[in-house]
C-alpha cells in the first residue's frame, strides 16, 4: 500500500473502525474522522489525540488528496455527504475490511469468524498470546477488560483478527489458522438466505492456508478448503479439542497432543468455556505452551458488553451482554440459568435492526420465553429505515415468559427503580444497540436498592 500521511475515517466510532484508527495513530500517522454521535469510545480516541467531529461537514476532510487515505464503514449511508465528496474528488476510498486486510497482509494471521462468539473468542485468543509472552497485535470487536482497548500492538508478525461476516468483510483476510464458531443465518439483508451465508463462510475457509478449527457439527468438508480441518466443542469427546467439565466451572481441556488438567476461564458460564476451547485450539495449533495457556485462561477478565458483570451481590446480580441473535440470546440465558438456577431472572432486550427482528421474531420469542420476566424495548434501527408492521410487538405477542412488558428505552430506569427486590434477583440487559448507554445507570439503581438507599 502506498504510504499516506493522513488517514481519515468516516464512522470512526465503530468498534472495528476505532481499532484501525488507534493502530495508525500509534504508528505516527495523522488520524482524524467523523462519527454520528459522541460515545465513550470516541472520547477515548480524542484523549489519544485523534481529532473527531460529529457533523456531516466536508470542511473537516484533509484537503491534500494525494496524501490522504479515506476509510469508511458500510454502516454509513451511501448518500452521506462526506462519503460522496471523497468519492467524487479523487481520494483513495476503501472499506474498513479492506484496510484490515492490507494490515494483515504478509503477517501470520490468526482469525476468529462466526455469527456469534467471535468477539469473546478473539479477545481471549489475544490474551493467550499476550499473557504467555509470545505477544501479538490484535484488532478486536470489543473492549478487552484486561487491556482496556480493542487494539493490541506487538513487534512480532502475529496478528489476531476478528473476522466479521457482515458485508462479506472477512473475505479480505487470508489467515494461517482460523476458528469458525458458528454459521447461523444472520444479516439476511445482506445474504438473502442461510445458504448464501454458509457459502460465504466456506469461501472464508478456502482462504485459510494452514488449519481451520470448526465448531463441531458445522457443515465444512475437505471440499471447502485445502487447509487441515479440526473441530472443537464444549463437551464432546468426538471433537479434536473439547472441555470435560468438572465442578465449579473447572474443566479438563483435551487436545490432540494430550490433556491440560483443571483449567478455568476467568469469566463464568459454559458458553465461555466453549469460547476458551476455541481460543486455546488456535493457541495450541500455533504452538503456545499448554501450561501458559492454562494460566492465561484463568486470568482472562472478559470483554465489555460480553457477559459483563456489573453488579454482583449474593442475592442480586446484574449482567450486561451484547447478544442480539436468537441463538446468542438462548446461549446467554442458558449459561446464566446454569450459574444462577434459583434466581428470579429478568431479561431486558433491545432488538437490533428491523430486518433481523422481522426475520427471526419467532426465534427471539422462543429464546426470551426462558426467563421469569421479560422487558422488551423498541427496536434499535442502526443503519435501517423502519419497516411497516415491524416493531417489538411481533416478538412480544409470542413470548411466553410468566411476566412481560413493553417499554421505551427512556422508561427503563424508572421501571427498574419501581421494582421490589425479593429473594434472589438476576437482571440481564441484552442487545447490540444503544442500550449500553443505560448500563451504568441501571447498575447504580440496583446497587442503591440493594443497600437500602
Amino acid at each position: 500500500m502506498k504510504t499516506y500521511r493522513n488517514i481519515y475515517f468516516i464512522g470512526i466510532g465503530g468498534i472495528g473502525m476505532s481499532a484501525i484508527a488507534r493502530y495508525y495513530n500509534a504508528k505516527g500517522f495523522h488520524v482524524s474522522g467523523y462519527d454520528k454521535t459522541p460515545s465513550p469510545l470516541t472520547h477515548a480516541l480524542e484523549d489519544e489525540g485523534i481529532e473527531i467531529h460529529y457533523t456531516d461537514d466536508t470542511s473537516y476532510v484533509p484537503k491534500d488528496v494525494e496524501d490522504t487515505l479515506v476509510v469508511y464503514t458500510p454502516a454509513i449511508p451511501k448518500d452521506m455527504g462526506e462519503l460522496v465528496y471523497v468519492q467524487q474528488n479523487g481520494y483513495r476510498v476503501i472499506k474498513r475490511s479492506r484496510m484490515l486486510g492490507e494490515i494483515a497482509q504478509g503477517q501470520r494471521c490468526m482469525a476468529v469468524a462466526g455469527t456469534h462468539g467471535k468477539t469473546t473468542t478473539s479477545t481471549l485468543l489475544s490474551h493467550l498470546f499476550t499473557a504467555s509472552g509470545e505477544g501479538c497485535s490484535a484488532f478486536l470487536g470489543g473492549i478487552s477488560k484486561n487491556y482496556d482497548s480493542n487494539l493490541l500492538i506487538h513487534e512480532n508478525d502475529v496478528i489476531v483478527a476478528e473476522a466479521d461476516e457482515f458485508d462479506r468483510s472477512f473475505l479480505q483476510l487470508f489467515p494461517e489458522i482460523a476458528v469458525i464458531t458458528s454459521m447461523d443465518a444472520d444479516h439476511l439483508d445482506i445474504y438473502g438466505d442461510e445458504a448464501h451465508i454458509k457459502e460465504a463462510f466456506k469461501a472464508f475457509a478456502s482462504q485459510v492456508s494452514g488449519t481451520v478449527i470448526a465448531k463441531k457439527g458445522l457443515d465444512l468438508t475437505a471440499e471447502d478448503t485445502k487447509a487441515k480441518i479440526l473441530t472443537y466443542a464444549y463437551d464432546d469427546e468426538t471433537a479434536d479439542f473439547y472441555a470435560r467439565p468438572a465442578e465449579k466451572g473447572h474443566f479438563d481441556l483435551h487436545y490432540p497432543g494430550g490433556v491440560i488438567k483443571d483449567c478455568v476461564v476467568g469469566i463464568p458460564g459454559w458458553v465461555n468455556i466453549e469460547n476458551g476451547v476455541g481460543a486455546s485450539a488456535i493457541a495450541l495449533t500455533y504452538g503456545l505452551d499448554p501450561e501458559k495457556i492454562k494460566t492465561a485462561l484463568a486470568s482472562f477478565s472478559g470483554v465489555k458488553r460480553r457477559f459483563d458483570m456489573q453488579v454482583n451481590f449474593d442475592n442480586l446480580v446484574y449482567i450486561d451482554d451484547y447478544a442480539h441473535h436468537p441463538n446468542e440470546i438462548a446461549a446467554a440465558i442458558s449459561s446464566t440459568r446454569e450459574r444462577y438456577p434459583d434466581f428470579r431472572y429478568t431479561a431486558i432486550f433491545q432488538p437490533h435492526l428491523y430486518t433481523r427482528t422481522r426475520d427471526f421474531a419467532p426465534e427471539f420469542a422462543a429464546a426470551l420465553s426462558k426467563v421469569d420476566r421479560l422487558v422488551l424495548l423498541d427496536i434499535y434501527p442502526a443503519r435501517e429505515e423502519p419497516i411497516p408492521g415491524v416493531t417489538s410487538e411481533i416478538i412480544y405477542k409470542d413470548a411466553t415468559a410468566p411476566s412481560k412488558v413493553l417499554l421505551k428505552k427512556e422508561e427503563l430506569p424508572d421501571w427498574i427503580q419501581n421494582q421490589e427486590l425479593s429473594g434472589k434477583e438476576l437482571f440481564m440487559t441484552l442487545g447490540a444497540g444503544d442500550i449500553d448507554r443505560l448500563v451504568g445507570q441501571i447498575g447504580t439503581i440496583l446497587t442503591k436498592k440493594h443497600n437500602g438507599q
